[in-house]
């Protein structure tokens, strides 16, 4: 029984990923959509919400999904973190072509695309315990993040 947090930037593949978790019978949770973000004055997880989630969950393993400011106090709770990678030319390119995800379509948003993964991605991979880069087919992807979980467990 392991909780798994998949995090990297936007585009990098992180609801396909979940989605494909999903679909193979594991508990997932984006916390991008469902009221786990508090925007004060940078997109934060509620804590109270992802505490009672962590302190909740009991059997299986559990694959939470975000990038946010404070997710690196939830790291002594986490069995491994997952930095989902792809160069930034090929974040961009599916953040232009997804219909799923609105964010990403504007000139501010890829310019800030690409200054997070200059700044943010950075912080990211130092505190990951696996990087996968997501240029990889889909299944590959995900069995990757599968090992993470059952090495961390």
């Amino acid at each position: 029984m392991a909780v798994v947090l998949v995090t990297g930037m936007s585009g990098v593949g992180k609801s396909t990923v979940l989605a494909e978790l999903a679909r193979r019978g594991h508990a997932v949770v984006d916390t991008d959509d469902g009221g786990w973000i508090e925007q004060a004055p940078e997109p934060l997880w509620r804590e109270d919400r992802v505490t009672a989630l962590l302190d909740g969950h009991t059997a299986g393993h559990l694959f939470l999904a975000g990038t946010v400011a404070n997710q690196g106090r939830f790291y002594p709770r986490l069995d491994a973190v997952v930095l989902l990678s792809a160069p930034v030319e090929v974040l961009l390119e599916r953040v232009a072509s997804r219909t799923t995800n609105h964010f990403g379509k504007t000139a501010d948003e890829r310019r800030r695309i690409v200054a997070d993964t200059e700044q943010v991605e950075p912080l990211l991979r130092a505190g990951a315990t696996v990087e996968v880069d997501t240029r990889r087919p889909l299944a590959e992807v995900v069995d990757a993040v599968l090992r993470a979980a059952t090495a961390g467990s």
